[in-house]
């Protein structure tokens, strides 16, 4: 089952009120996917030379602005903890990878969610009305986000585990199917420098697409690469700073939805996810096809 949405702004009434309408269209698949949830939202992003953390900790005592000490002795600055629940972003002043690198030696007790300049991403175990509420995801504004709803099928029910992964910097993948080669193709991976945090196969994918682009490949030729290299069934949707893209696999008997206006592009795994938003009586939509790619980027200036 699982459940997918997607939604980029494409006018400020939307971006103004992105949270909102990613509450109401993750609600909607609250049936796919009871056990746990979660969103990568794109907005705020990090001053040059910075970079944006979203840290969980399990412990409830978590003493976020003694971190922010840490961190500020380590790269300078004074970064202050946004929480939320159990997770908190963090502005640090310091390339990505150099970041993330002393959060997981310094403090391996904290999972890194995401890292990069625009990314956050929030998930956590429950029903997904409960996961809007407890992070308050209607104050949120952004360019685009993804959702995610899971139905445990291939690991355990952990905030860890659920969606979205990010093993790429402004990177992430939520995915509705099976993959049936991700054990060796995790191996595979390791062995190329891909870290996985979980046991979770749609890691694995997330991991494929950061692979395929470090080494040089677009976006487009990465998911592409997947209708080779990924055996399974799946609708993967995959964002990124700029936008998102949307790839079924070459059968594509996994449920999926686009429709598009002047003011938005959604996709969703059903329909009643979209018919919450403003104006989708008028909106063009149609059903993925098979094995192709389908993008939406905001320019780059």
């Amino acid at each position: 089952m699982c459940g997918i949405v997607g939604l980029f702004s494409k006018s400020s009434e939307i971006e103004e009120s992105l949270g909102a309408h990613l509450a109401t269209m993750l609600e909607q698949m609250s049936d796919r996917g009871p056990d746990s949830a979660g969103v990568a939202v794109y907005r705020d992003p990090a001053p040059p030379g910075s970079s944006k953390l979203t840290l969980f900790s399990a412990d409830p005592l978590q003493d976020w602005d003694a971190l922010g000490a840490e961190l500020g002795n380590a790269f300078g600055g004074s970064p202050e903890a946004s929480v939320r629940s159990s997770h908190a972003v963090m502005v640090v002043e310091a390339e990505a990878p150099e970041a993330e690198a002393w959060i997981r030696r310094a403090h391996p007790e904290l999972r890194v969610m995401s890292a990069g300049r625009t990314i956050e991403i929030y998930k956590e175990t429950g029903r997904p009305e409960e996961f809007v509420r407890q992070f308050a995801l209607d104050d949120f504004r952004g360019t685009h986000g993804l959702g995610h709803t899971r139905m445990a099928t291939e690991s355990r029910v952990t905030t860890e585990g659920s969606h979205p992964f990010s093993t790429g910097f402004d990177l992430c993948l939520v995915h509705n199917g099976s993959l049936s080669n991700h054990t060796r193709l995790r191996e595979n991976l390791r062995r190329e420098g891909i870290d996985f945090q979980t046991e979770n196969e749609t890691e694995v994918a997330a991991g494929y697409l950061a692979w395929r682009l470090r080494e040089g490949a677009s976006l487009e030729e990465a998911l592409e690469g997947c209708l080779e290299d990924l055996d399974g069934f799946y609708t993967f949707l995959v964002g990124t700073e700029d936008g998102f893209a949307v790839l079924r696999d070459p059968i594509a008997c996994k449920p999926a939805v686009i429709a598009e206006t002047d003011d938005w592009v959604a996709m969703a795994s059903e329909w009643r996810a979209i018919a919450v938003l403003p104006g989708a009586a008028e909106a063009r939509s149609w059903e993925p096809a098979p094995g192709v790619v389908y993008a939406w980027e905001r320019t780059k200036v």
